[in-house]
């Protein structure tokens, strides 16, 4: 799941998880398009935001058919 299915997922803005995580929503965009990661100390509480685990964050999505 990439960052970007996983927000959608979960029914968010960029906007939206920006302000919830105190970052920019530029910041959220450069995460989802792989300009930049998170900072480490982030992704519990984005795992969490989305409804997901870190593991399933940072697993790829599988290239569709």
């Amino acid at each position: 799941m990439s960052f970007l299915s996983a927000r959608l997922k979960a029914g968010l803005s960029q906007a939206e998880v920006g302000k919830a995580l105190d970052v920019s929503a530029a910041a959220v965009c450069q995460w989802e398009t792989g300009q930049t990661l998170p900072r480490t100390s982030l992704l519990r509480p984005i795992a969490t935001l989305y409804g997901c685990t870190i593991d399933e964050l940072l697993t790829p999505d599988a290239p569709e058919s």
